[in-house]
């Protein structure tokens, strides 16, 4: 399972660079956290026009966008997907087992395409990023 949830989230990481292929302009998506300003440009944009996609189209973005964030942490700190049953989405694990420090994106993403400009991905993922740098043995944290 866990490798088929890999597959599935690469597939949908794969689908944001394409689209961003696409889209044209600002830096390529290369799966680096330097990718993400332009991710977050990307997300900008289709919250613009989120209002005229069915709920469809809405979930696609927020899985292909989430799972680009989730494979660019995995690029970075390795670790292993797991499938949070209470959320119905992907999460990665980094540390284990000396520590746990865990991302779950489609929920941000669900923000950040409604509009919500708070919802700044390079600033969440720069919270995990150094959490799970600077995790101490035995911590647990976890980013939604």
């Amino acid at each position: 399972m866990a490798e088929d949830l890999a597959a599935s989230i690469a597939r949908s990481a794969a689908k944001l660079v394409a689209l961003s292929r696409q889209r044209g302009g600002g830096a390529p998506l290369d799966f680096t956290p330097a990718s993400l300003e332009t991710v977050e440009e990307m997300a900008g944009e289709a919250a613009h026009w989120a209002t005229e996609l069915t709920p469809a189209e809405i979930t696609g973005l927020v899985q292909d966008f989430g799972c680009y964030l989730l494979e660019v942490g995995r690029a970075e700190f390795g670790g292993a997907y797991l499938w949070h049953e209470a959320r119905d989405q992907p999460v990665l694990v980094v540390g284990e087992p000396a520590f746990h420090v865990a991302l779950m994106t489609w929920d941000k993403l669900r923000g950040r395409l409604g509009g919500d400009a708070a919802d700044n991905l390079p600033f969440f993922y720069a919270g995990f990023a150094e959490r799970a740098r600077q995790a101490a043995p035995g911590t647990r944290a976890l980013y939604v």
